[in-house]
């Protein structure tokens, strides 16, 4: 009896596709087992529906976990529900890209006071240079 080729490519990715399976089995089964451990009370967290808050109280009988989004604002959700423990990241200090030249227009973006815009700088009259030329 002869094996077809074809069978033997068929077997083959059967073969492949199974062995990924398990392989992303058992990554996302780490990943919940590391989340699960980082979970705890006082824990900043974001829940699935992309709901930030700290963790106040967990009821493991129950499965739930109290959320305070923000002072005085607390929650009940599923403790399924908490997808991610929010560690704070070091801020990069902010770079300074405004061009500080002197030739007086605004750059593009930039917001000008009409007020201030418009009137007289210190020192100067309301008088307009082109009445100024007439005047001489």
């Amino acid at each position: 009896m002869a094996i077809d080729p074809l069978t033997i490519i068929m077997l083959v990715v059967l073969a492949v596709l199974v062995f990924f399976m398990f392989r992303n089995s058992r990554k996302r089964k780490a990943q919940a087992e590391e989340l699960q451990s980082k979970v705890a009370v006082g824990a900043e967290i974001m829940t699935n529906f992309g709901l930030y808050g700290t963790i106040l109280e967990m009821d493991d009988e129950e499965n739930q976990v109290l959320v305070e989004t923000t002072p005085g604002t607390v929650l009940r959700v599923h403790r399924q529900t908490v997808t991610r423990v929010v560690t704070p990241s070091p801020l990069a200090p902010l770079e300074e890209s405004i061009d500080h030249s002197d030739d007086g227009a605004p750059a593009y973006g930039e917001r000008i006071d009409e007020t201030t815009a418009d009137a007289p700088a210190a020192g100067e009259s309301t008088v307009s240079k082109t009445e100024k030329k007439d005047d001489e």
